[in-house]
């Protein structure tokens, strides 16, 4: 699968094999040997690649199907924080610790809207 959709993303976006290879900073018959599945490409060779052919390791790897990178507007931490199987760093969130989460940042976005009191007129 790999290879595969390297090789697609690449024509997709009208890149030769060499200036991928430059960019990756490996030879051309290496990289050439990435897309037959020959080889295989280090962590970092697999991130400078996604960046390059902007999109996401995940999808190179085949982990997840959208070989669009989210745009910064996709970012919401409200749309986050209505996922049931959040964790941190994998410890499960329960529904009480996402609501307080939820309301934390409310409380801090209604507070930055409130003037300071030097910025209030004095009587």
């Amino acid at each position: 699968m790999f290879s595969k959709r390297l090789k697609q993303l690449r024509k997709n976006r009208k890149l030769t094999m060499q200036e991928v290879a430059d960019y990756v900073g490996v030879a051309k018959s290496t990289y050439a040997g990435y897309e037959s599945g020959y080889r295989q490409p280090t962590i970092e060779s697999i991130q400078t690649i996604s960046k390059k052919l902007r999109t996401s390791a995940d999808y190179l790897l085949g982990l997840t199907d959208y070989s669009e990178p989210p745009t910064e507007l996709n970012h919401n931490a409200k749309e986050y924080l209505n996922y049931e199987q959040l964790h941190w760093d994998g410890v499960p969130l329960e529904k009480d610790d996402l609501d307080l989460i939820r309301n934390l940042l409310e409380r801090v976005l209604r507070d930055r809207a409130l003037p300071e009191k030097s910025d209030l007129p004095s009587h």
